[in-house]
This record gives C-alpha cells, structure tokens and sequence, in this order.
C-alpha cells in the first residue's frame, strides 16, 4: 500500500483559489497583523521596561549610602533561616544619620555579633533604613531579564488575543458552513446529522 504524502502549501490564504472564502482571508491577515504589532509591541515595551528599570536601579545606587551603626544588642545566634542567609540574622543597630539624628532599625548582622560591635547600615536622602543597592552589574542584568519578561508578556498577551479573535472567527465559519450544508442538502431530501 503506497503511502499518500500531504504536502503543505505555504501562503495558501494569499492565493488566488475558487474555495478560499472571505473569512481565510480576513484570518491571515489576522495573523499577519499579530505577528507584525507582537514583535514590534514587544520589543517596544521591552526595550522601554529595560530601560525604565535600569534608570531606577541607578537612582537608587545614588541615593543610598551606607553608614557606621552599633548593634545595641547580641546577635539572636544562628537561626534554621541564617543557614540560608550566610550566617546572617536581623539584630537591632543605632546609627546617626548626616543630619545629626539618632535612629535605630534592623539590619543584617552575623550571626556572633555581640553588642556593640560596629554594623554597615544603607540609608536613604532622608535616613531611613533601606537595603544595600545592587551592584552596576547586578543591576544591568536584572534590568534586561525585566525587559524581556515584559516584552514576552506583552507579545504573549497580543498574539493570545489574536487567537481569541481566530478562534470567534472559525465559530463563525463553521456555523457558515452547516447552514451552506442545509441548503444543500433540503432540495435533494438529504439531512446530514
């Protein structure tokens, strides 16, 4: 038995055809249209996001600075959550901000820090406690992996939407059809289904 091969004709929507009806038509370029708005969409948004984030990181690596803090108590000791940590644990730290003001917050420490011993605390313009900035490199990276996670978002959502479009227009096609089918088959006394 000789096996039939099927071969798949590129572009068939596009070409002139006495079966092709208005709807593959109006599909392709559907999905023309998707394809074309979800890369430029996403490259758009993306490139803006990655840049977005990155003008915020570097804010933030310029308005925060570290400062000299005491810890006012001992460390907690080692805890199941500082093995994950690197040995550090949260302890409680003073430190004086520029404008002369003492505060006091918590703040990473090793874990065998006793009272007293000097701590690096990261403050904001106005003093207050903050996390340590990442590093230019650090930052670089999670700016770009924001852009494409916000430009693949936005193509997915795009092209996710074309095929909910597709998909109303084949509903719209296959009822089409079953009428096109009872017309046809009534004058010759024919019902399918």
């Amino acid at each position: 038995m000789a096996k039939t091969r099927y071969g798949k004709v590129w572009m068939w929507r596009w070409r002139h055809n006495p079966l092709r009806r208005r709807s593959d038509v109006v599909d392709a370029w559907i999905v023309l249209a998707a394809w074309l708005i979800a890369l430029c969409g996403g490259l758009f948004t993306g490139l803006t996001s990655g840049v977005t984030a990155d003008h915020e990181l570097d804010r933030q690596r310029a308005e925060r600075h570290p400062l000299s803090a005491v810890l006012t108590e001992n460390a907690p000791g080692r805890t199941s959550v500082s093995a994950l940590d690197g040995d550090l644990v949260r302890a409680t730290v003073r430190w004086t901000a520029p404008d002369g003001s003492t505060h006091t917050g918590l703040t990473k420490v090793r874990a065998d820090a006793k009272a007293g011993a000097p701590a690096t605390v990261w403050v904001d313009r106005q003093g207050r406690l903050t996390s340590k900035p990442l590093t230019p490199g650090d930052a670089t990276f999670q700016a770009a992996w924001t852009g494409v996670l916000v430009g693949l978002g936005v193509a997915g959502a795009l092209l996710g939407g074309a095929q909910l479009v597709r998909l109303q227009l084949a509903r719209r096609q296959s009822r089409q059809w079953d009428e096109e089918w009872a017309r046809v088959d009534t004058p010759w006394g024919w019902k399918t289904g």
